[in-house]
This record gives C-alpha cells, structure tokens and sequence, in this order.
C-alpha cells in the first residue's frame, strides 16, 4: 500500500525541521523522516548569530522566553597557538543554546503545524516517477512503507545519501573530523572563543545551564592516533595551543554529550540541487571559522519552502521549481561561501601568527572580517 504525502523532507535536524513548520502551516501533508532518534546530541558549533535569533522567531521559536534561555554572547575572541590574541565585537547579541535543546523547540513546532515526524527509520529508495512525481521507501523496525508526493527535499546533512554524491570539485579533498562535547565549570565570558591548533581550531562557546560547548574540526591526519574518544581527540589538539590546554582544564566533560562526525569536506560551491532540493548542510559546509551553519540551514529552508510552495500550487512547474530555487541559494549563498574560503586559507597560511600585530595596527580589519562572514537581514 501506498501512501499520500505533499512534500517529504528528509533529515530532521535545523534545516529539515524549519522547512516543515513553514510547509506545514501552508496546509501541506508534510512528511519528516530521520533515521536518528530525538532529542539528541549533535556536532555542532551551537552558536547562534543574531541573524538566526531573527529567523527563529519568523518561525515561532523565541528563545529568550523558553524555561531554558540561552546564554549570550557579544564578541569574539580568537587565541593562536603562540598566544596571539585577537578580539572583535559582534555585529549585534549571538546566543549559545544546546542542539538537544533547540530540536526539540523545532519538533514541537514542526508537529504542532501538522507536520508528521517518523523518526529511526531508513531510507531504502527515492525513485522519481514520469510525472516528476517522488516515490519514497522507508524502513522502520520491521515494517517497510511506501510514500509518494510531489516533492522531495534534502536536508540529510553532509553527508550524501547513497546515489546522491558530490560530483567531482564541489568539495573540497581535504577530510575533517568534527568533535563535540559540552563542559561544566569553565567560566566563560560573554563571547565566543576560537583556538587554533595543529590542524584545525576548536571553538568554546556558553549555551545553556552554565554549560560551555567544546567543538572543533580537525583534519583527519590530524586526529590520527591521538586517541578514539572526544575528550582524547580535545586533549591531543590542546597539546599544539597551550590557552586551549589550560581552558580545559578548568572543567569536566559533562557524560553522554561527546559526538563525533566524519569524514567532513568543506563545499567549493553550493549544491542546491540534485534529483530534489537541497537545504542546509546537504546544499553547503562552510567553514565553522566563517560564519554559523545554523543560519544557513535556517535560511536555506526558508527559500526553499517559499519555491516549493509556489511548485506545490502549481504557480510555477518543476523545470522553474529547480531553476528558480538554484538561482536564490546560488546568489544567497555562493559569496558568503567565497568570503569564507578566503578566511579559511589565510587563517591557516603560515603569516598567521602576525595577524594579532595586523589587527593592533588597524583595529578595524577584525571587525570587517566579522561582518564578511554573516549573511544579510531577511527581505
């Protein structure tokens, strides 16, 4: 048997979540699967930028009035591995808070728009039909389903589900593993700190209940035989930056927070397209170091459920569908992505450390570098 959907999402986290709340208020039969359990704990930065605190309130999330508010922040200070500090001031209040906590905020939102949430369940095929129209099969437990609907939207993450893989150049060669693990008894002011190390950077930021985020990307030559827990992984970075190592040691872990995601590939370009749309990260990875992944997905989602609206009321065909939301994402988001590759490279390049000097001598540059990497209001 065969069942009815509208629009199928797929990946349950930030991207596919808000996409469903603004279909499923259109009075779509929205449909979002992940074959993870939630809540859960996630690699992720969880740093929110005060363009994402605007977009979660056009969705109904205002964070400042949950039970559990967010910790804030108002500048960043970036620490490299000879000691070199550099600090700018944010471009208005960012917000720390716990992506346990935050989806769930997005599925009580999600289902109370109408939108159905099936969880732990795998996807065993998506076939596109003559019509244009998305056969979808699921497994779940023992039980196989078949959904159809007239559309499709990606928001697995990076990683690429099977028959969907980056063509060749759209990512970048270099591997990264992404740790996390949250903290308890490190006093963290109100901002965002960034370490480099051999390898990558790690990045502590406060989110809620006097907890601190300790997330890091880390090339995978890099984490090699440095141990196979997080904290191990955490420990063996903070070797090669020496105010990472005494940060850390300033707390403890706090248990069954560590996750861990690999490999990683940084996007050359964005994706938003293969035999459906893509959102959030399954469109583009931007380096952690330039700008938050959360508004992107938030922004993402966005402009896709506003196209796949007008597709849904048969106000533009697919042809324009594809064209049309490709054509959005590319002009939202390929300068943002170019900005960020450029920081990217000259944050590793071996001048690095006289960057601290550079920023003394103008003290507008850290700022400029700040603004280059945030993305622009909502229209």
């Amino acid at each position: 048997m065969t069942r009815s959907k509208d629009v199928i999402i797929i990946g349950a986290g930030i991207a596919g979540s808000s996409c469903a709340i603004e279909l499923a208020r259109q009075g779509y039969r929205t449909l979002l699967l992940d074959r993870q359990q939630f809540p859960r704990h996630k690699t992720c930065g969880e740093f929110m930028s005060p363009e994402t605190r605007e977009m979660l309130e056009h969705l109904g999330i205002h964070l400042l009035e949950q039970q559990k508010t967010p910790s804030s922040m108002d500048h960043a200070r970036i620490t490299m591995p000879d000691g070199g500090e550099i600090e700018a001031p944010l471009p208005g209040f960012a917000y720390g808070i716990s992506r346990y906590e935050l989806d769930q905020q997005l599925h009580q939102q999600a289902h109370a728009a109408g939108a159905e949430i099936l969880t732990k369940v795998n996807i065993t095929s998506i076939q596109q039909l003559e019509d244009h129209r998305y056969e979808v099969e699921v497994k779940q437990g023992n039980e196989r389903i078949c959904y159809q609907a007239k559309a499709v939207i990606g928001a697995y993450g990076s990683k690429k589900l099977r028959g969907s893989n980056s063509a060749e150049g759209l990512r970048d060669e270099t591997i990264y593993v992404g740790v996390k693990s949250h903290y308890r008894g490190i006093d963290i002011p109100a901002r965002v700190e960034l370490y480099f190390c051999d390898g990558g950077y790690v990045g502590i930021s406060p989110i809620e209940n006097d907890t601190v985020n300790v997330a890091a990307l880390l090339t995978l030559d890099s984490v090699q035989g440095s141990g196979k827990s997080v904290p191990e992984i955490l420990q063996a970075a903070a070797k090669t930056n020496s105010s990472l190592a005494a940060r850390l040691t300033e707390g403890e872990t706090v248990q069954g927070t560590q996750v861990s995601v690999a490999p990683l590939q940084l996007s050359n370009v964005p994706e938003p397209w293969s035999d459906y749309p893509h959102i959030g990260d399954a469109m583009m990875v931007i380096p952690p170091l330039c700008g938050d992944g959360m508004s992107i997905a938030l922004r993402s989602s966005i402009l896709c459920s506003r196209w796949t609206d007008a597709y849904l009321k048969d106000e533009i065909d697919y042809t324009e569908w594809q064209s049309e939301y490709t054509l959005e994402a590319k002009r939202e988001f390929a300068p943002l992505l170019r900005r960020a590759r450029t920081i990217q490279n000259l944050a590793f390049a071996k001048t690095n450390r006289f960057y601290p000097t550079l920023v003394r001598l103008f003290p507008g540059l850290a700022s400029y570098v700040v603004k280059a990497t945030r993305l622009s209001e909502m229209k």
